[in-house]
């Protein structure tokens, strides 16, 4: 084992948002990974499943550590070590209040389009999106830039941060459209916990990395060395960088 990780968030960062990984990202990977300098980790809000339809086949081939949910659900070379819950975390009566607040707030705002599916349970947190998941890539791309404008999540992160107070919840605004809620310390830093007295250096990379954003806990976090990136161009470029140093 290297005893240093490259660790990635996936939107942004690897790949276009909610796109396929490209071929010049996989290859990157590969060489990445056949230099034996450095092994390699993702770590993400989304579940399992929407990491492997966007990385694909190398989600198995490349990554030491696929951290899901924020590591919520964690594997270590294809096994799964960790698992747990955001309901049992609460209990249903509090895991309610906290989606009830939710949808109240979702009624009382107008959009351009509303698709379906505002919410989705995931292991470590709830995701909700005002414009809903079910929107096509157009009308996704479309909320972002209404979103720049009109603050829509920053507006509704700011309101459940005020009526949810007592429940001791972090909320980051990630991807394009939605916002992720979750217990204080649950956000990326809790999946260091399982690598950090493996490695003498964590280097993570990501593009959400602003106060509210899904990255700035772990980015900012004194057991890792923070890159932001702006593409998964500038990803490339950036590790690229780092290894021309080792």
């Amino acid at each position: 084992m290297s005893n240093i990780l490259l660790l990635f968030d996936v939107d942004g960062t690897l790949t276009k948002p909610r796109l396929p990984i490209e071929q010049k990202m996989i290859d990157q990977l590969c060489t990445w990974k056949d230099s034996k300098k450095v092994d390699l980790g993702i770590v993400g809000g989304s579940d399992i499943g929407k990491q492997r339809e966007q990385l694909q086949d190398s989600i198995d081939t490349f990554f030491q550590y696929v951290f899901s949910e924020n590591g919520m659900v964690a594997y270590q070379n294809n096994q799964l070590f960790h698992e747990m819950s955001i309901v049992r975390h609460f209990g249903e009566s509090q895991f309610q209040e906290i989606i009830n607040c939710c949808l109240q707030y979702l009624s009382t705002i107008n959009l351009p389009v509303k698709r379906g599916t505002f919410i989705e349970i995931r292991k470590g947190m709830i995701n909700v999106s005002p414009i809903g998941r079910s929107c096509s890539q157009e009308e996704r791309n479309a909320f972002f830039e209404y979103d720049k404008i009109h603050h829509v999540r920053k507006k509704m992160k700011e309101y459940l941060e005020q009526m949810l107070n007592d429940f001791h919840l972090n909320i980051s605004i990630g991807g394009q459209i939605s916002m992720d809620i979750f217990p204080q310390g649950w956000d990326k830093t809790y999946c260091l916990q399982f690598i950090e007295s493996r490695y003498d250096k964590i280097y993570f990379f990501g593009d959400k990395t602003d106060p509210g954003g899904n990255d700035f806990e772990i980015f900012q976090d004194s057991r890792t060395i923070g890159h932001r990136v702006e593409s998964p161009d500038d990803t490339i470029q950036q590790v690229q960088n780092i290894l021309d140093q080792l």
